[in-house]
């Protein structure tokens, strides 16, 4: 018989877990802490727990823990990147970035992403699988253990789709924000899709207080698909009128993600097609200057011309900013560090 994913089991789980092996509902509150504040990798470090719990442990379930392969620290801002091998060998990234507000991790859903973005390096090679909640939540886990730093805020802007993993991200962000746990607030969580509608409309019926952000990339549905293939499943007006209603339910301002692709997407007429297409709208938009990749061909635009989109989507009433460039120097875009690694694994670099 399988053992079972302790990691990933809500406490109201675990206690029931517990019972079921002939013990106390408190051990779960115990064991919970152990997994969820302390970080335990190993049921022998639990020291309130006796030797028989831990033999009925080992024997009954598993504790998901990532390896650290690899890390790269940027000289230019001490952004770290991580790659990190899951227990069947497979390889996820995560990034740990300082800001003044607190210390923000990027995690991955999936170990490579089957939506087949053109810009993005996490697409090449498709998807392999969805992590489980315990994979996300370890990857917090280990990078607040490696920098002696407490985690404030986590972005799933990583590899793969969120709601393409949808069950595994909501018991994530459920178990990453309980106060028994890690305790994040849910408002310190942001999501990222690339516009997969019905679980837009799902995640607005959750009661949840995270932050929704689309991966928008083009104000024209033609431009869009050609640059994100999920464009043909989900039209443009039909996600951004799921993004307005996700805000009316939740109250949340929406974020639009928008990488700039010199000479592709941004244009004068680009950005007053955008300013038209969310105006009205509680919204942000975030401007991210492409990272280069080497199998892709876009290029990123000029300063000035970065400067002169967002002047004019300003001009138009639009609350828009140019996201801060991070970990240019180890492999910055989403998808490059396990990419290369795995590159080099198969003998192509």
């Amino acid at each position: 018989m399988e053992r079972k994913d302790i990691k990933s089991l809500y406490n109201k789980e675990l206690e029931e877990f517990l019972v079921s092996l002939g013990e106390k509902p408190f051990r779960a509150r115990q064991i919970y802490a152990w997994l969820h504040v302390k970080h335990a990798v190993s049921f022998e470090e639990m020291t309130d727990l006796s030797k028989q719990l831990k033999e009925k442990l080992t024997n009954a379930c598993r504790i998901t823990v990532l390896k650290q392969e690899r890390m790269q620290r940027s000289k230019i801002d001490g952004t770290r990147k991580y790659l990190f091998a899951l227990e069947d060998g497979n390889m996820v990234e995560s990034v740990w970035m300082r800001y003044r507000h607190g210390n923000s991790v990027c995690v991955s859903s999936q170990a490579g992403c089957r939506m087949g973005c053109r810009f993005c390096a996490s697409a090449l090679g498709g998807l392999v699988r969805n992590l489980t909640a315990g994979e996300m939540l370890e990857q917090v886990y280990r990078i607040q253990e490696d920098t002696g730093e407490r985690v404030s805020h986590v972005v799933v802007m990583g590899t793969g789709e969120p709601l393409d993993n949808y069950d595994n991200f909501l018991r994530f962000v459920r178990l990453l924000s309980d106060e028994k746990g890690m305790n994040i607030s849910q408002r310190n969580i942001t999501a990222s899709t690339c516009g997969i509608v019905p679980g837009i409309r799902r995640l607005a019926e959750e009661g949840l207080q995270i932050t929704l952000a689309l991966s928008l990339h083009a104000p024209a549905q033609e431009k869009r698909l050609s640059l994100m293939p999920v464009a043909g499943k989900y039209g443009l007006q039909e996600v951004i009128e799921a993004c307005r209603d996700y805000f009316a339910s939740t109250g949340r301002r929406i974020t639009f993600e928008y990488s700039l692709m010199g000479g592709i997407n941004d244009s004068r007429e680009d950005a007053r097609q955008l300013a038209r297409l969310i105006q009205g709208m509680n919204c942000h938009v975030n401007l991210i200057p492409v990272n280069p990749v080497d199998e892709r061909d876009y290029a990123q635009p000029s300063p000035q011309q970065v400067s002169n989109f967002k002047n004019n989507l300003e001009k138009y009433g639009i609350n828009v900013t140019i996201r801060r460039e991070m970990g240019r120097d180890i492999d910055g875009a989403c998808g490059q560090l396990r990419k290369r690694y795995l590159d080099r694994e198969a003998g192509i670099l």
